[in-house]
């Protein structure tokens, strides 16, 4: 027969549920740091690229500034000045030239009255229309009257406006008695 004899002053005590326990804690813990590590590191991942994105974009940004100074100051060297205000005068130049003298020298024959006729003419080109600025002389103010009548109802002609009226204080020296001075929008379509 054995005889169980228990000879210690305390108890024996199972410590199974506190490592258990440490256990679990210690892998959630470790379970932690690595997520917190991963997070950590790729938050510094992303910043390290988007420093290095602002540093390359701080450095084009730079350059084309630079690029504009450059540009800027070759555009107002007074040489360049001069060749864009010459080409601007070529261009408005070469518009005139395919500016439709014809065609509106032809429209104004076919309404032109007796005893009136054009001084001068003074085009501008402005998208699909012309304006007009005339310089109309006049023998009579029926011929002034037919002229301004037959500028209104043409289908070429429209928005006109009479700017000036004056008469020469010597008739006798000039064949004109009346000079208008108009204004209108030419058709070229």
């Amino acid at each position: 027969m054995k005889v169980r004899l228990n000879l210690s002053t305390s108890p024996l005590e199972s410590n199974r549920r506190f490592t258990l326990g440490a256990t679990v804690l210690g892998v959630i813990a470790v379970l932690a740091l690595a997520l917190l590590s991963e997070r950590a590191y790729s938050i510094w991942s992303s910043d390290r690229t988007y420093r290095a994105r602002e540093s390359a974009l701080e450095t084009q940004v730079s350059k084309l500034e630079q690029q504009r100074n450059n540009l800027a100051s070759f555009f107002e060297d007074t040489e360049n000045v001069k060749r864009r205000q010459r080409a601007a005068y070529l261009n408005s130049l070469i518009q005139q030239r395919a500016f439709p003298w014809i065609k509106i020298f032809m429209d104004l024959e076919r309404i032109l009255p007796e005893g009136a006729h054009v001084v001068s003419i003074e085009p501008k080109l402005v998208g699909d229309n012309v304006h007009l600025k005339f310089l109309v002389g006049a023998t009579s103010d029926e011929s002034k009257l037919k002229f301004l009548r037959a500028l209104e109802t043409s289908a070429q002609f429209s928005n006109l406006q009479l700017l000036t009226e004056t008469r020469p204080t010597r008739p006798d020296l000039q064949a004109d008695h009346v000079i208008l001075e108009l204004e209108a929008q030419y058709s070229v379509i």
